[in-house]
């Protein structure tokens, strides 16, 4: 196996630069991963050819529910063991990098990094995400306007391919065009096994402020002000994210890493994150705490199940306020149609559930935030800027590089329209997004043609990569899993 040849910089940019990777491991540590490897090469070997497979995860964060009557449902796929991959392999404080299994939550990643002072470049929101699906999907958080994706921060990759060959891929290796063509292909290249990735230093505290705005136009000019300066008001941006309530209450919170704080807030008990924003105009939190801030009330997504009432949350057990409960609560929901069957004994109109998450340049974001004010009506709305961290696009997701844009993120239902079916809204905003020059990450539902399908997502590349690493189509495409939803 091969080590990677280079970083892609420090976090802290120093002069020195430790090089690590799956064949730097101690010998012990290596042996038990490549003895892992074996198992799982020779399983998915045994599958015939033909027989769906997918991976045997216990949790999901994609909003793709497929209908279990279909071929290739549950039933008829075969699924893989892969446990094994499933934890921290080795922290290098000195280098600043991690090997970890690609099934690793970024709940473990973060309890693997932080006694070493250390964190991912980028931490998506959800305890039970996962390395390997932020980087084979997308991910993002407050770090992103500095850091990119997830996926900008891995020197190395090492996948198990649709063909069943393993190999290490890196930006500049053999393999070069799987390593900038995996991410936002959804498994359906391969999977990936192991990740050496970059880390960085962290201090104990985030000291957070929160700007007001009442007008889009102002709140992106104070993101692309940000994205210049490093700051706002004076105030480190470190981290920066925001909440918009309506197109007139806008906030934008900037956070700095600090080594004291003068006072501490909690978000895991009684007090949900997002409100405060309306009542405080900072906060103090743990690095650890603010990592998962989103995650006790999955943003604001725990409001149907009753979990923000004070008189009930004091009854719903700590241990149960977070998100991969109330996504289990929703895919039960999906399944049996409760909540649909619930609407038509009382003759209200069937809701479209409209979760998406889109990235539009920072200078039309006021228009995508009017459109979806007066076409949509859902609020709040997520807002998180980024900027791709290197100076090349990433083959299935060709995002600008040097441009910022800003991702905003609903997720509810929607009253449908009379006479309107599923799909009304998720295609209103897939026609925006592109009139908008944006894109749209893949995790939820879509309902785009396959000719505007490939061409906003690099169906000419994609089909070379497939060739390569899937010849004989064992795995599903991009197509017939992210919008056919088989």
């Amino acid at each position: 196996m091969m080590a990677a040849q280079e970083r892609a910089g420090s976090p802290e940019g120093s002069e020195e630069e430790h090089v690590t990777g799956i064949s730097a491991l101690p010998p012990a540590k290596l042996a038990a991963h490549e003895a892992a490897v074996a198992r799982l090469r020779d399983a998915y070997a045994a599958v015939p050819l033909g027989v769906p497979v997918r991976l045997a995860k216990p949790t999901s964060n994609l909003f793709r529910f497929r209908d279990s009557a279909k071929p290739g449902s549950a039933a008829d796929r075969v699924s893989l063991d892969v446990s094994a991959f499933a934890h921290v392999i080795h922290v290098d404080a000195a280098s600043q990098t991690a090997v970890v299994g690609g099934m690793t939550t970024y709940q473990d990643l973060c309890d693997a990094t932080l006694p070493h002072g250390l964190m991912p470049l980028v931490v998506p929101q959800l305890k039970t995400i996962t390395l390997g699906g932020a980087v084979t999907g997308l991910g993002i958080e407050s770090t992103s306007l500095w850091h990119g994706l997830p996926h900008e921060s891995v020197i190395e990759m090492q996948i198990l391919t649709g063909d069943g060959s393993i190999v290490i891929a890196t930006k500049d290796n053999d393999h070069s065009d799987l390593y900038y063509g995996f991410p936002n292909s959804y498994g359906t290249l391969g999977y990936s096994l192991a990740l050496t990735i970059e880390l960085m230093p962290v201090k104990p505290y985030v000291h957070l402020r929160h700007f007001a705005f009442n007008d889009p136009k102002s709140c992106m000019d104070a993101i692309a002000e940000i994205a210049a300066a490093g700051s706002y008001h004076g105030h480190k941006a470190d981290f920066v994210d925001g909440t918009a309530f309506s197109n007139s209450e806008l906030y934008l919170s900037v956070g700095a890493f600090g080594d004291k704080a003068p006072w501490l807030s909690d978000y895991t008990g009684q007090q949900v994150y997002y409100k405060s924003m309306q009542t405080s105009r900072e906060d103090f939190l743990t690095i650890k705490d603010y990592i998962w801030r989103w995650d006790t009330d999955w943003f604001w997504c725990s409001r149907p199940f009753g979990v923000q009432n004070t008189k009930l949350r004091p009854f719903w057990p700590r241990k149960y306020r977070r998100s991969d409960v109330y996504r289990k609560l929703v895919a039960f929901d999906q399944k049996h149609g409760l909540t649909a069957a619930l609407y038509g004994r009382r003759h209200q109109p069937q809701r479209e559930m409209v979760i998406q998450d889109v990235e539009i340049p920072v200078e039309r974001g006021h228009e995508f935030l009017e459109f979806f004010a007066r076409s949509v009506r859902m609020n709040p709305v997520w807002l998180c800027p980024l900027r791709l961290r290197g100076d090349r696009p990433w083959t299935l997701y060709p995002m600008q590089p040097g441009e910022v844009y800003v991702n905003f993120g609903f997720w509810g239902a929607v009253p449908l329209p009379p006479g309107k079916s599923d799909g009304y809204y998720n295609r209103m905003v897939e026609e925006e997004v592109s009139a908008l020059d944006g894109h749209k990450s893949l995790y939820s539902t879509s309902y785009y043609s396959e000719e505007e399908f490939r061409s906003r997502y690099s169906g000419a590349e994609y089909d070379k990569l497939k060739a390569e690493y899937d010849g004989n189509g064992r795995l599903l495409g991009l197509y017939d899993k992210c919008v056919r939803n088989r």
